[in-house]
């Protein structure tokens, strides 16, 4: 059952009715956003109501607005007249005929199809002492009453509006490929023998919060020791829109006690999960779109098809995981002469498909 969300403008003329707050992006399509509006005429004044869908993006916080600096660069928007009625209406879809119920004779339905080059909602996260809204891709649904629908010399005021923030988000696809995997022979002075080490993953797409199993094989035909197993994941963040700023952030560092002596072999799994739950200090870790009240996880792997405009994108995200061997020499100095053997395999975290809404709950 699902709840209704709802966001009554401040004179209470208006008020804004959604169904869901989160819409898939399907890869060739994305979810329509379906709502309602109900409108009291008696307090327009002759003045019309509207109602615009934007994805917009986020690059300061409020204060900087106070100094005449635009924080927020709209990629797309789109906007309807709600009241009076014109033209002709697609068909209503379940929501709506259940919406409408509950406004009567009052409400007005409307329909957004969102352009499926459109980015994911996605945020960086702020630091703990950081105030306002966070950096990033934000959808925001938005009625209004007003003579024009997008008039630069119309103010309008804000009791006049309500507003609801929903999301795009990906899904994982229905078929997951082979996991990737990868290997390397290292040699090391002095000494023409070779420490192998192979890595690989199940398959290449994995859940927000699922463990992650990752296969380690090591033949170790030196004399040397492998003193441990340290794995890594990174998150590689590129923000395109106001500058090109490209960096990366470990979201998981766990190291593992397994001894490998010289002229043995070792063959373990060893499961991992990145949360962000662990990460809630970094400042400008990217993670998925925020609803006010609502946690979030790791912000998605950027999916990007073929003829896609990259910069429409604002932000890229991507993962691998980092397999590596501390190999010491042993002895008294082994720690000092200790030398590294590394792999990296490419990762991909999405959300799965959310449950379909069969049906609605008014509160």
């Amino acid at each position: 059952m699902a709840k209704i969300y709802k966001k009554t403008s401040g004179n209470g003329s208006i008020a804004l009715y959604l169904g869901k707050r989160d819409f898939v992006d399907h890869v060739e399509t994305v979810d329509i956003v379906d709502g309602v509006v109900k409108v009291d005429p008696a307090e327009l004044e002759g003045r019309k109501v509207w109602v615009y869908l934007a994805c917009s993006f986020r690059y300061g916080s409020d204060d900087l607005d106070l100094i005449g600096m635009n924080y927020r660069k709209d990629i797309w928007i789109k906007r309807q007249q709600i009241y009076p009625v014109v033209g002709t209406k697609p068909a209503n879809t379940p929501m709506q005929e259940a919406l409408l119920k509950k406004c009567e004779d009052q409400g007005h339905a409307f329909t957004f199809n969102i352009d499926n080059n459109l980015p994911c909602s996605v945020g960086l996260q702020p630091a703990p002492e950081d105030v306002g809204k966070a950096c990033g891709v934000d959808y925001e649904v938005k009625a209004y009453i007003a003579n024009e629908a997008d008039d630069p010399d119309e103010k309008i005021n804000k009791k006049d509006t309500c507003r609801l923030i929903i999301r795009k988000i990906q899904f994982a696809p229905g078929t997951i490929p082979a996991g990737p995997q990868a290997d390397i022979s290292k040699n090391f002075m002095m000494s023409d023998k070779l420490v192998h080490l192979e890595a690989s993953i199940e398959k290449e797409l994995y859940f927000h919060g699922d463990p992650i199993p990752v296969k380690v094989k090591i033949n170790n035909e030196t004399a040397k020791v492998v003193k441990k197993i340290k794995i890594t994941i990174d998150q590689t963040t590129e923000v395109l829109l106001y500058q090109t700023d490209k960096y990366t952030k470990t979201v998981l560092n766990e190291e593992f006690a397994e001894e490998v002596k010289g002229e043995s072999t070792l063959e373990k799994t060893f499961t991992v999960i990145p949360l962000l739950s662990n990460n809630k200090e970094k400042r400008g870790l990217a993670v998925d779109g925020r609803l006010k009240d609502e946690d979030t996880n790791l912000a998605s792997t950027t999916l990007i098809r073929p003829g896609m405009d990259k910069g429409m994108q604002g932000i890229l995200v991507d993962y691998k995981i980092k397999v590596n061997l501390l190999v010491s020499s042993g002895g008294l100095l082994g720690g000092l002469t200790a030398s590294d053997v590394g792999v990296e395999l490419p990762l991909v975290l999405m959300s799965p498909k959310p449950a379909d809404v069969t049906d609605i709950k008014f509160e």
